[in-house]
């Protein structure tokens, strides 16, 4: 069974990704295809990326650079949950993988954004990252409104409708992680 990991991005103290990714964590575990986690990047304290080496030799000298590699090597796949911050992804998210190169290659991606404009403009960003890391990422993706799916910009109350849509990432990224695992091999 594929193990999904459902990557919050935002470290921000106060950030409203906490209560989108334990939603998107709640409807995961409606569905038996597939396992979830959240990775919370706030839990693993990486600084500025500080390897001397390029994250695609794999040589890592700091113990939180391992720590983050055994993480993420455990999954097959990844629902990235990601605030939107000057039309792009979270700083720490960009570090955090960053750090890593060979971890995240032939796992699928889908996305899960959130912002003034439903988090698409970081989404595009984060779709090109993952392309440069030779993910595969999927179509259908979630799109959260500061306005329509926030109460006062920060409580979170989403629009049902985006049970649908997040379900129709859930089936990709699964689909997905299934169809390149003859590739991780």
């Amino acid at each position: 069974m594929n193990k999904i990991g459902i990557v919050l991005g935002s470290t921000r103290p106060g950030r409203n990704g906490e209560a989108v990714a334990k939603w998107v964590y709640d409807q995961a575990q409606k569905r038996d295809d597939a396992k979830f986690e959240v990775i919370d990047v706030a839990d693993f304290n990486l600084p500025l990326y500080d390897e001397p080496f390029p994250a695609m030799m794999q040589q890592y000298t700091k113990e939180h650079t391992k720590v983050w590699s055994a993480k993420i090597k455990e999954f097959d796949g990844f629902i990235f949950v990601t605030a939107e911050y000057n039309h792009s992804i979270p700083g720490a998210l960009k570090n955090a993988i960053d750090y890593l190169n060979v971890e995240w290659k032939n796992k699928a991606a889908g996305f899960v954004g959130y912002g003034s404009a439903g988090g698409v403009r970081a989404v595009e960003h984060l779709r090109q990252v993952a392309g440069e890391l030779q993910m595969a990422d999927v179509r259908a993706q979630v799109m959260l409104s500061l306005f329509t799916d926030f109460e006062n910009m920060s409580e979170f109350k989403p629009d049902p409708r985006h049970e649908g849509s997040l379900n129709d990432v859930f089936d990709q990224v699964i689909a997905w992680s299934s169809a390149l695992k003859p590739l991780r091999a």
